[in-house]
């Protein structure tokens, strides 16, 4: 870890020369985006210098101590060397911390896709369980919550349901849901009380600004329609819905939640901007459809990244191998525990790969 603090170091240096030149003063572009990077190993930096000075006031003091002096000298010597190892180790775990590289898209709203996988109606009901628990979540946070688009199912579930989350670090939050969510539970339809499992799939995706994405309006198909499902006799009798379709990739999005055509519109658009970003994002490895496959699954019950069992009272996320004996609280949207254990093995897993 020393080895890379001090490659950082001489690059944070190399970067205070390069911003003194001439030539980099007059070239607003490339003065920016050095700026920002010697911003972003500022704290990195001081924090590895004070580590370096704590060590060598750490190797005065202890070269004192095998030298003769009083009691009393020697008991303040000790208790002096003591206090620095404290602070190094203080700044070693910050030092740590701050070379865990940041998601660029933690700061960002999202935009979340639920929808039922295998299990039948019984998968709707539990797609509406989900977003209510992260719908609740969201509000704990004082994050606002919108549905963009739903289908739903004829017991009062929904077979798919796209909403957005507005609120700084909202994806930050919830990155960790995507995937297949599993439940075993007694359906209320079943008369013999057997314990059915079924499932929902998640997908997460972070919300991209306008200036981001640069769409053509040749590149866009616009259509309207009527919504369906509730919404009152003017959702039904005025074309209000709207569906996009993005030409050069066919990704399709749709909003027929508002009365307003032109609210469904600009949700519409936000959901083909995200989707977008997460197709630009993910080109570099591989085609966004197999990349959302590994993300959400088939749906099919043995995938799964969490299960809540209604009998036990208990939700397992499978990625950290941990349970948790408080169902109910989870589902009113109590997810804190949780997610901060994911985020603390996310954290690990990228540090043991920044030091290597």
């Amino acid at each position: 870890m020393l080895e890379k603090l001090e490659l950082i170091q001489r690059r944070y240096d190399e970067l205070g020369r390069l911003l003194a030149q001439a030539e980099i003063a007059t070239d607003p572009g490339r003065l920016q985006e050095l700026g920002r990077e010697k911003a972003a190993l500022e704290d990195i930096v001081d924090a590895y210098q004070q580590y370096n000075a704590k060590g060598k006031e750490l190797a005065e003091l202890e070269a004192l101590l095998g030298s003769p002096t009083d009691a009393e000298m020697m008991a303040l010597i000790k208790e002096e060397v003591s206090k620095l190892k404290q602070q190094q180790d203080e700044l070693i775990n910050r030092l740590k911390l701050s070379l865990v590289p940041k998601d660029p898209n933690d700061e960002r709203d999202v935009i979340v896709e639920i929808r039922a996988g295998a299990g039948g109606e019984e998968a709707g009901l539990f797609a509406a369980d989900l977003f209510r628990m992260y719908s609740r979540y969201a509000e704990a946070k004082h994050w606002q919550v919108a549905i963009i688009d739903s289908s739903q199912s004829e017991v009062g579930g929904f077979k798919e349901l796209i909403f957005e989350i507005k609120g700084r670090g909202a994806f930050s939050r919830f990155k960790h849901e995507c995937g297949v969510h599993r439940v075993q539970r007694v359906p209320t339809t079943e008369a013999s009380g057997r314990i059915h499992t079924s499932t929902a799939t998640v997908a997460v995706l972070p919300e991209a600004e306008e200036i981001e994405l640069n769409i053509r309006p040749d590149d866009l198909k616009m259509e309207f329609f009527h919504s369906r499902g509730a919404g009152g006799q003017n959702v039904n009798k005025v074309t209000s819905a709207v569906r996009l379709t993005h030409l050069p990739t066919g990704i399709v999005a749709s909003c027929q939640d508002e009365r307003s055509q032109i609210r469904n519109r600009m949700k519409a658009m936000a959901v083909l901007r995200a989707r977008l970003l997460d197709m630009e994002q993910r080109k570099q490895s591989e085609s966004m459809d197999k990349e959302r496959r590994m993300q959400v699954g088939s749906g099919q019950r043995a995938e799964k990244i969490r299960t809540y069992n209604f009998p036990q009272n208990r939700v397992t996320d499978h990625r950290i191998n941990s349970s948790f004996h408080n169902l109910q609280q989870i589902l009113d949207g109590e997810l804190d525990q949780i997610i901060d254990a994911l985020s603390g093995k996310e954290q690990v897993e990228q540090l043991e790969a920044a030091l290597t």
